[in-house]
């Protein structure tokens, strides 16, 4: 027998042995295991809603503006249903929020939209604009009377959005694109004629603008007829005439009802009325004041008042405008008191004016100069000087305005016949 088949069987080791408590340790750490493993997707979700998300706002309160990106009037998830807005691009902006211009998927058609920062003064105010602009559209369903009309608003992650008809451009900036060159009389007879039929509309309607400005005039077409103006240089320089005068009024974010509150502090400055300066109760005449300086601007290609400050503005006016009432000064505030001499004449300037303040305001000069002697301008000079009344309660209304000799000049158009 070979010594392999003579060896006994080999002998496996010895089992060792588990105690209970040992057994009982492995089965809960097993336990533990399998539960960890359960839960794990549930305990991922929750870290990932932890997460800090990135805002869609930016810190002022603005909508973050993403080009393509889609707004919708129901809710910041977008619903199957829902007709969004998707953003194209950002038109402006300003305190009070943003203003894109978005293509309606459910119209086929482009608009504007007014996107109300996210802040609680803004909001409030901004259902002042829409009780405003609901109030229009009620009253002249048509759109005869050169308002913007609001098509919709809604709702979005906390922004008041408001849907507007997309116009071309701005008065102020067709002015800035064609080098400020003046307008032509005539074309200015047709802005003023609809500039105040809207605002005798608003009127009439107990809501004042307030703010009221080149900005805020929106022209239908911008299409214009070239030219080439030479300047004494011999150089060309180029012109532009636009075809069509029609305009709308928007910017409603400052207009109120004038049984409503009214803040001391109204108007971009340079069409700013002098009641308001001299902190007197305002009201609809402001509005007329700031049309009177608009339409000095469109026949001269430059602000009447540029201006910053409040005692450089009252010394401007009174080179243009003359010596204010005594029965204006009566009443104003103590602050606007100092603004003045006893003999009532403007105090300025004073040891502290800046010298090229004093060169700029020395350089004003008579409305009657600025607007100029050709017979073709008498009628609108003197227009202008009755809108720009320092007494409020002398100044034209707008449908005094509208019935001034130099509108008999030539027919209105339909919309106000």
């Amino acid at each position: 027998m070979s010594a392999a088949a003579a060896a006994p069987p080999p002998t496996p080791p010895p089992t060792r042995a588990h105690s209970p408590a040992r057994a009982a340790a492995a089965a809960a750490a097993a336990a533990a295991a399998a539960v960890a493993v359960a839960v794990a997707p549930d305990a991922e979700r929750r870290s990932e809603r932890q997460k800090p998300q990135r805002s869609l706002d930016e810190p002022d309160g603005h909508l973050r503006i993403k080009l393509y990106e889609h707004i919708t009037p129901r809710c910041a998830i977008a619903i199957a249903s829902a007709p969004p807005y998707q953003i194209l691009r950002l038109i402006g902006q300003g305190t009070f929020g943003k203003v894109v211009e978005a293509y309606d998927q459910d119209r086929g058609k482009h608009v504007a939209i007014k996107v109300i920062k996210a802040i609680p003064k803004y909001r409030e105010a901004a259902k002042t604009e829409l009780r405003v602009l609901q109030t229009i559209r009620a009253h002249d369903p048509a759109n005869k009377r050169r308002c913007i009309h609001l098509r919709e608003s809604f709702e979005f992650n906390n922004h008041t959005c408001m849907v507007f008809d997309l116009l071309s451009q701005s008065l102020f900036d067709f002015f800035k694109a064609n080098s400020f060159a003046p307008f032509p009389l005539s074309q200015i007879r047709a802005f003023a004629r609809q500039i105040l039929g809207a605002t005798a509309f608003l009127h009439a309607l107990d809501i004042i603008h307030t703010d009221l400005k080149p900005e805020n005039l929106m022209l239908e077409s911008n299409e214009a007829v070239s030219s080439m103006s030479h300047s004494g240089s011999g150089r060309g320089v180029p012109r532009h005439t636009l075809k069509s005068t029609n305009i709308m009024l928007i910017d409603f974010g400052s207009a109120i009802f004038d049984h409503e509150y009214h803040s001391s502090v109204v108007s971009t400055r340079h069409y700013r009325a002098p009641e308001i300066i001299l902190g007197v109760r305002w009201s609809f005449p402001c509005d007329i004041w700031s049309i009177g300086c608009i339409l000095v601007e469109l026949l001269t290609g430059a602000a009447l008042f540029q201006t910053h400050e409040n005692l450089e503005h009252l010394k401007m006016m009174e080179l243009v405008l003359g010596r204010f009432p005594p029965e204006m000064l009566r009443g104003i505030s103590d602050e606007a008191s100092t603004y003045f001499h006893r003999n009532g004449l403007v105090k300025y300037p004073l040891a502290t004016t800046n010298p090229k303040s004093v060169d700029f305001v020395s350089r004003m000069m008579p409305l009657e100069t600025i607007v100029g002697s050709e017979p073709s301008h008498s009628a609108f000079l003197d227009l202008l000087r009755r809108m720009l009344a320092y007494d409020p309660n002398r100044r034209l209304s707008a449908a005094e305005a509208l019935r001034h000799p130099f509108f008999s000049q030539e027919p209105a158009p339909d919309f106000f016949t």
